[in-house]
């Protein structure tokens, strides 16, 4: 598979990404990968190889570009670092619902109109909060969107929270799939079941699973990786997208 460095116009400027495009003659569905709040990483580019494996053009964007040059997080230091935890909660905390659909609308356009990319509509997934970011993209540019994955997502259904993804439930289009984890403070059975409830009402086809992980599970340099629940992960993106963007 070819691996590409990619400037991806925004509103706000452009994003550097990273784009991979399957071996074969093409053209491919195409996938926007959400990194998680560490941000674009050579484990999210091996990310990005694996959707390609599976015969999609994935892009990863620097999620944070609107920062300029920014140093690259440890991610294993990071949340025990105080100054490092602050400077990451920094960047995280400037991507507004507004920005994030933004961005989304941007990356989804950079997508649908490279040559390698067919189909009207693209498949998102996301991490930690890259999870959060699909589901608020999928509420947002939902006519972009056939399938939408959050994993180990935060805070997607926090009632009181007017930010909060499930807020937009009624203008989800794609099919949407959640896979939590046993082990995470950010997303509750209570937020599960408001999840659920929002999706269900609102006639939006989706599945909710809880896997028997901890907050991290399906990302390589995460202490938290569980390679079983990784792997899972994997077989479910591979399900979504081929019931849903080989028709999008």
């Amino acid at each position: 598979m070819r691996r590409l460095d990619v400037q991806i116009p925004t509103p706000d400027g452009h994003s550097d990404g990273s784009l991979h495009i399957p071996d074969g003659d093409g053209p491919w569905p195409g996938v926007l990968v959400f990194p998680d709040a560490a941000g674009l990483r050579d484990t999210f580019r091996e990310m990005g190889d694996r959707v390609a494996s599976m015969g999609y053009v994935a892009l990863v964007p620097d999620i944070y570009y609107r920062a300029g040059e920014w140093a690259p997080f440890d991610i294993t230091t990071v949340f025990t670092d105080p100054q490092e935890r602050a400077r990451l909660g920094t960047l995280a905390g400037a991507l507004s619902n507004d920005r994030i659909i933004t961005d989304a609308g941007a990356y989804a356009d950079f997508l649908l109109a490279r040559p390698e990319v067919t189909g009207s509509a693209i498949g998102t997934t996301g991490y930690c909060l890259g999870g959060r970011m699909s589901m608020v993209a999928a509420g947002g540019i939902d006519g972009k969107i056939a399938a939408a994955a959050s994993f180990h997502g935060g805070r997607i259904a926090v009632a009181d929270d007017p930010t909060s993804p499930h807020l937009a439930a009624s203008r989800i289009t794609a099919t949407v799939y959640v896979a939590g984890a046993t082990d995470d403070d950010s997303y509750t059975a209570e937020q599960a079941e408001l999840l659920e409830r929002a999706l269900t009402e609102a006639g939006v086809d989706h599945t909710l699973e809880i896997y028997p992980a901890g907050h991290g599970f399906a990302v390589a340099d995460n202490q938290t990786y569980d390679e079983a629940a990784a792997t899972r992960h994997w077989e479910a993106l591979e399900r979504l997208y081929g019931n849903r963007l080989s028709n999008a």
